[in-house]
């Protein structure tokens, strides 16, 4: 069955960012590579020395299925970026002790749009934006109703 993974663009703080999801769903980054260790062939050598150290790519497995994965914008890219842009990371959660725990680990510092509490679509449910900008909606469902 096909997996669905969110691609996170930071401007700058990625690596801060993936440290802090690491806090929340533990486990070990797969890959983290940096743009000043891109080889000269790949235009590794045309990259300004202030954006040597920013993150080329990261990867965080977060379940066998899924895997939250990330990078800094730089260059040309730099001027389209916009904090928080087009998409939110949904977390289906197995116990609704496991979503108020993500929530509140997640959402520490950020801005909650939507309490965890009971939906009239049946989940048990919350939303926010993480102190990064980045929009997240935890769900949990206990089988006993409809689920979006």
């Amino acid at each position: 069955m096909p997996t669905v993974n969110v691609y996170l663009t930071f401007n700058g703080n990625c690596e801060e960012a993936f440290n802090f999801y690491q806090s929340a769903f533990g486990g070990e980054f797969g890959f983290m590579g940096r743009f000043g260790d891109m080889p000269s062939e790949a235009g590794g050598d045309t990259i300004p020395d202030d954006q040597k150290n920013r993150v080329m790519h990261v990867s965080l497995p977060i379940s066998k299925e899924t895997t939250l994965m990330g990078s800094d914008t730089g260059g040309e890219w730099a001027a389209n970026f916009k904090e928080g842009n087009n998409f939110s990371v949904s977390i289906s959660a197995d116990s609704k002790g496991e979503a108020d725990r993500l929530f509140t680990e997640l959402s520490s510092g950020g801005n909650v749009t939507m309490p965890m509490a009971d939906t009239f679509w049946g989940d048990y449910f919350g939303s926010f934006a993480d102190k990064f900008g980045v929009n997240w909606m935890v769900g949990y469902n206990d089988g006993q109703g409809p689920s979006m």
